[in-house]
């Protein structure tokens, strides 16, 4: 590589960041010849807009978010064209409820079931003849399409008896103290700093929602990838070895100490220690999975997944094909960067959710991938398809 030229890329201040961040921090990108500057926005559509004006070259960003924006639904509207050639995490995000809410719900106990949670919160606002109001951070995001699943599976009528609004990830837990919210879905570690102020309490978590679904991508203009495609393959490369780190508990530590700095997190160690991979939050938020499970894999059944989500909550035209969207996940551009540094690529673009309740072994080359669960909190299967 002799291009030296800077890489833009768009992070949020989340734990799901650390790939992306790792890397700088700890040299991979300068290992592959590549200048890299990270800008911290302040919220997903901040970086929505830049990247379709150009002003980033890649981010991490939400799934039904690039979904979105490739169909003109979010306000961006740009004309950069994104393709996503990898992801960056599963799972990761807490329902996270206000203490009246949360301790009715939870009683004395830890934890229980995402669908025991959600009725239990049925029966509390009926009883109370409240209509809480909740916060996602984005309109398009996994958060809000998660909780409304959530919300439905446990009876409650997402369109009726809840209001929603968006709250970046970084000020949801201080919309909480101000009583402006009653909940919120957020990415890690936002649940737990909630947690720890003692104003609330985890009821729900991605993975008891939809165990092991994508949650943050990373995305590129798709010009990037036509026009220097080896550069585009050196960052995959950086981003696969810094995920694999990512995963590691031993690594933990460090990661934590990295991220705490002002440029990025700017929080207490300890807490961002509880949001990764080994850790065991003191809340029971969720924990991003950066590497097993094919968590770097852009699977175009998971942007099917949310499409269907987006077309159930009346957002998506039912004229709509998901195949005209999918197609701007990559998993081409994924093998050719995985396979050349030795790392398994899935043999499949798509496989069906819900089947899987324990561990199974995922084709791929060279060998298989080992695989946790990927069950829905009601027990649905999704064939992405039918």
């Amino acid at each position: 590589m002799t291009s030296r030229s800077v890489f833009n890329i768009g992070i949020m201040r989340l734990t799901d960041a650390a790939p992306l961040i790792v890397a700088r921090e700890l040299g991979y990108f300068a290992a592959e010849n590549i200048e890299v500057s990270l800008s911290v926005e302040a919220s997903w559509a901040n970086i929505a807009d830049k990247l379709s004006y150009g002003l980033l070259d890649g981010a991490m960003l939400l799934p039904p978010l690039a979904l979105a924006l490739h169909l003109g639904l979010s306000g961006g509207g740009g004309p950069e064209p994104i393709v996503v050639p990898a992801a960056l995490s599963l799972n990761g995000n807490t329902v996270t409820l206000a203490e009246r809410w949360a301790g009715a719900i939870l009683g004395g106990e830890t934890a229980m079931p995402a669908i025991e949670t959600a009725r239990r919160f049925r029966s509390l606002i009926r009883e109370r003849g409240e209509k809480p109001v909740l916060a996602v951070v984005h309109t398009f995001s996994t958060h809000n399409f998660l909780l409304r699943y959530w919300l439905a599976a446990g009876g409650i009528d997402p369109e009726r008896e809840v209001s929603f609004t968006v709250v970046p990830p970084a000020k949801t837990a201080e919309a909480l103290i101000d009583g402006k919210i009653d909940g919120f879905c957020a990415g890690a570690p936002w649940g737990e700093v909630a947690a720890r102020g003692g104003y609330g309490r985890a009821v729900a978590t991605s993975s008891g929602i939809w165990s092991h679904g994508t949650e943050k991508i990373f995305a590129v203009r798709q010009r990037v990838a036509e026009q220097d495609p080896e550069r585009l393959f050196a960052v995959l490369r950086t981003l696969l070895h810094a995920a694999a780190y990512c995963d590691e508990p031993a690594n933990a530590a460090s990661i934590a100490g990295i991220l705490a700095d002002d440029r990025y997190l700017g929080l207490p160690h300890e807490t961002i220690m509880s949001s990764l991979p080994g850790a065991r939050s003191r809340s029971g938020s969720d924990v991003p999975v950066f590497f097993a499970n094919a968590a770097t894999f852009p699977w175009r059944s998971h942007a099917a997944w949310f499409l269907g989500q987006m077309r159930r909550w009346g957002y998506l035209d039912a004229s709509v094909g998901t195949d005209a969207a999918t197609v701007i996940f990559r998993p081409d551009l994924y093998a050719r960067a995985a396979g050349a540094i030795g790392m398994p690529v899935p043999a499949a673009s798509i496989k069906s959710e819900g089947w899987h309740g324990s561990d199974w072994q995922l084709p791929a080359k060279p060998g298989p991938i080992a695989m946790g669960p990927d069950a829905f909190m009601d027990g649905a299967v999704f064939d992405p398809a039918s």
